[in-house]
């Protein structure tokens, strides 16, 4: 088998496709709750207040440190995070759970032998250690 016939069985494989699939929708997700919070979250957090937290630097010896940015992506990160939790664990979790089947108990394969505490099989008449007859 050649590399090239090697490459396209691990790329026709199902997980690579869905890998694929989940990171470019992972990352379109991304950038629309990157822009919801921008463009609307930040602003309204910002209205009591007039700030605008796309302008909240902080300057020492002319490095800016972006503060209003970094506070965007962590609501950001804390809004995807609960998007993820709410729409996808939780379902997954609950449908998990509604296909599980419940288990049924395993009878006991042995007994206590009541004359010499040994034990024994379960279908046994007789303790083959001090053959009492059992009931």
């Amino acid at each position: 088998m050649s590399l090239l016939d090697e490459f396209k069985s691990f790329i026709s494989r199902g997980n690579v496709l869905d890998l694929a699939v989940a990171f470019v929708m992972g990352a379109a997700f991304n950038a629309l709750v990157t822009a919801l919070v921008t463009d609307i979250v930040s602003p309204i957090i910002g209205i009591p207040g007039h700030v605008n937290f796309a302008s909240i630097t902080y300057t020492i010896n002319g490095s800016t440190f972006l503060i209003g940015a970094f506070l965007n992506s962590v609501i950001s990160f804390i809004s995807i995070a609960v998007a993820i939790f709410f729409f996808v664990i939780k379902p997954m979790s609950r449908l998990s759970a509604y296909n599980k089947k419940p288990t049924q108990p395993v009878p006991p394969a042995s007994k206590v032998c009541p004359y010499c505490a040994s034990s024994i099989p379960i279908k046994a008449i007789r303790c083959p250690f001090c053959t009492s007859k059992l009931k």
